[in-house]
């Protein structure tokens, strides 16, 4: 009996599984290379972007929501709409809109890199609906520009 056709066959597929296995990890590697940047740029360690559990409560306080997030973010089916709120935060804390969301999430091997190692700047929680307003174009503030609690403090002259 000749094995040389079988015994070729099976060496080509574990060829074709290693390169997999290897471009998985490249794949990974470049994901969790560009959190380190993003937490680093939100002025957090960026090792904790390695640390399964701790990073999702680094990226809870990067986009300045409740640690109560950690349980949606564990229940089946919850999660994946926790996570992609999550994502929109995550943008929107570095000043990009909806549409860098859905990158992040249909190619993130394109887009985490690009928000961690490009020139996205951290502005604080949820920043782009500070700055327009919100999704309606409304001001948070109710007080609008009259706020009397924004004004620095003044004393009574004597």
């Amino acid at each position: 009996m000749d094995y040389t056709s079988e015994s070729a066959a099976a060496g080509a597929a574990a060829g074709i599984g290693l390169g997999a296995v290897f471009f998985s990890l490249l794949l990974v590697v470049v994901i969790y290379a560009g959190l380190w940047k993003i937490f680093e740029k939100a002025g957090k360690p960026g090792w904790a972007a390695i640390i399964p559990i701790y990073n999702l409560i680094v990226l809870l306080e990067i986009v300045g929501k409740p640690m109560i997030w950690i349980l949606f973010l564990l229940i089946p089916c919850v999660n994946i709409v926790f996570a992609i709120w999550l994502y929109n935060l995550l943008s929107k804390s570095f000043g990009k809109t909806e549409g860098y969301t859905v990158g992040m999430i249909l190619l993130p091997i394109v887009f985490i890199p690009m928000l961690g190692f490009g020139d996205a700047r951290y502005l604080g929680p949820s920043a782009s609906e500070a700055q327009n307003g919100g999704p309606f174009g409304l001001n948070n503030n109710p007080f609008g520009a009259n706020d009397p609690f924004n004004k620095p403090p003044t004393t009574p002259n004597v």
